[in-house]
């Protein structure tokens, strides 16, 4: 069977279809690995802790090959103020990271060889928050700061130099584009087309770095070109 890639994460990471990074991933991966989405709209840090051993198999598992990567996205719904309307997804910043590093654990605890890699919330733009809350906001104070999400970045990029592993370090890479605003968000928190090809571009490069490249994977079963028509046997 082919080696498989897992995404692991929110909303952003769910969302699957319109350009998704994820379907980018996995277009870009065809024919030589399977990538995996778990994506659960909403949740955060606390949340994803509580279900990582039923999201995979464990490493006893019949057959279950160690993945060659596995992507963890969470944090935009932590970032939410504890004083606002999205207060109930708020996750204080300690417990963020200790829960990150409890998951980075448990991956590494499962599959020693698999590369883990972080990615941080992207920015946040207030202004689009305020036009574009998703239940009744009558404070009219935006439920997430870029000033919160930053410092949840900063935790998750701390975190993946304590753990030893890669980061994606998405909400200071988006914020070099001066534009990031309108060319990246959508409403403020989720992503257009060109903010998930921002997404897809950084984690190919981590890939990359880590030994994941085309160049280095075998493409499942023979391309067409390769067969012998006479014999399609020999080719197989």
């Amino acid at each position: 069977m082919r080696p498989k890639i897992y995404q692991f994460g929110d909303f952003i990471t769910e969302s699957f279809g319109d350009g998704g990074w994820g379907a980018s991933l996995a277009n870009h991966f065809s024919r030589t690995v399977d990538v995996v989405l778990r994506g659960y709209s909403g949740y955060n840090k606390r949340l994803a802790l509580k279900i990582v051993d039923r999201v995979f198999p464990g490493a006893e598992s019949s057959g279950a090959a160690a993945p060659l990567a596995v992507t963890v996205f969470f944090g935009a719904n932590d970032a939410c103020l504890p004083d606002r309307y999205g207060a109930f997804q708020h996750v204080p910043l300690d417990e963020y990271k200790r829960n990150l590093h409890s998951i980075v654990a448990s991956l590494k605890k499962r599959w020693p060889s698999t590369l883990i890699l972080l990615i941080t919330p992207p920015p946040i733009d207030e202004v689009q928050r305020i036009r574009h809350p998703y239940v009744e906001n009558p404070l009219g104070l935006p439920e997430r700061t870029n000033e919160a999400a930053g410092a949840f970045a900063k935790a998750c990029v701390e975190t993946a130099g304590e753990c030893g592993i890669s980061v994606v370090d998405l909400w200071t890479r988006m914020q070099h584009y001066p534009d990031w605003r309108n060319a990246f968000l959508r409403d403020g928190l989720h992503l257009t087309q060109e903010g998930k090809k921002v997404v897809f571009e950084e984690v190919m490069k981590k890939l990359n770095e880590g030994g994941l490249s085309l160049k280095n994977l075998t493409v499942h079963l023979p391309i067409l070109f390769d067969i012998d028509h006479a014999d399609h046997l020999k080719s197989f």
